[in-house]
């Protein structure tokens, strides 16, 4: 474990330090090729001396200011967006993934898909689906349905060039279990769900940065809380019962928060990086179970929890958009463990269309 621990703080470490050299580098070239232009443009008057308009000509004067329209974006692969869609307009993002660890894969598929409902409204829905893979047990028998999110995010302010307040906004989240949790029989992998209701409140916050070479440095800082509800299980479940359970399971609550940051290194091309924590607290299993190990019934109590657990996670990822409304994301998400918590590695591709 400490191994695992070493090598996931080094490979963080690596991440981070290529990210910086990427940026510097980039941030490097306009502040050359200005000194470039500055050459060119200092001409010499009849008698062979400077004339005045060399005088006026520095690197700093030369140094275009990027414009927010010259800046298309697609999001980074985690932190939510604190705009809203103007109304009318919709959004359109799939992702499709693999949670890969050490024994296990989970490809899925998530939608994000969302409509300009009225000025400063945004509404939408995110459907999940997904196929397990384990080493050494059955696979899921076929593609199978996540739980279904509605949510809705309500625009507080407006980030202006030259105001230090960001965009803000408040979204509420609403998921209901409609993916399979229990009744797994011997194929656990075909759980999908939690079988619980869950409600998540979450504040989004973006802002602009101007680098010294002129270009955007776009920022996202997100935090959430979510609440569910009971669910009722019986028999193999996600939450480790078996064939005999009959109970309940309560999840914990969760807290999440993503700071990200893009770099627009031309109006296509975009660096991202998110930085994540979360803290899930103790998932409780109470019932009993109606057999023995014999099959025979004999009722017993059973009472499972799982513990608290601590997650950090990061995910740098390029984007590169066709235009202002359609763009693509190619990133990898790594959680590096913390406490309780298992490592992986999720690579992940998303296409995003605005019309």
């Amino acid at each position: 474990m400490k191994a695992n621990r070493r090598g996931a703080m080094s490979a963080l470490r690596r991440t981070g330090i290529l990210f910086l050299w990427c940026v510097l580098g980039y941030l490097a070239q306009p502040l050359s090729a200005a000194a470039q232009t500055s050459e060119v443009l200092a001409g010499t008057d009849p008698a062979g001396g400077i004339s005045s308009d060399a005088e006026v000509q520095t690197p700093a004067s030369l140094t275009l200011r990027q414009s927010q329209d010259d800046a298309w974006w697609t999001g980074p692969m985690l932190a939510n967006s604190a705009g809203t869609l103007p109304p009318g307009h919709f959004l359109i993002e799939p992702y499709i993934y693999d949670v890969a660890s050490a024994h296990s894969n989970s490809y899925g598929s998530r939608a994000y898909v969302l409509y300009g409902l009225a000025n400063r409204l945004t509404v939408g829905m995110i459907p999940v689906v997904g196929y397990n893979t384990v080493s050494g047990g059955k696979s899921s028998s076929g593609i199978g349905l996540g739980d279904f999110t509605l949510l809705a995010q309500y625009q507080l302010t407006q980030f202006h060039e030259g105001s230090w307040v960001p965009t803000t906004s408040f979204e509420i989240q609403e998921t209901f279990p409609t993916g399979r949790y229990d009744r797994l029989g011997d194929r656990p992998t075909d759980g999908f769900g939690s079988g619980a209701y869950t409600t998540t409140l979450q504040l989004n916050s973006q802002t602009y940065f101007w680098l010294s070479n002129g270009r955007i440095l776009r920022m996202r800082f997100d935090i959430e809380q979510a609440f569910s509800s009971h669910a009722s299980v019986n028999g193999v479940s996600v939450y480790g019962t078996d064939a005999g359970f009959r109970g309940n399971a309560k999840p914990g609550s969760a807290f999440s928060a993503d700071a990200s940051w893009e770099y627009s290194v031309t109006q296509n091309w975009v660096l991202a990086l998110d930085l994540t924590y979360s803290h899930d607290r103790n998932t409780s299993v109470t019932g009993i179970d109606m057999s023995d190990s014999s099959g025979l019934p004999y009722p017993s109590s059973v009472r499972l929890n799982s513990g608290s657990s601590v997650a950090f996670g990061f995910a740098p990822a390029i984007e590169y958009n066709w235009n202002s409304n359609v763009g693509v994301l190619f990133g990898t998400r790594v959680i590096v463990g913390g406490h309780n918590t298992v490592t992986t590695v999720t690579p992940a591709v998303a296409l995003n269309i605005v019309y």
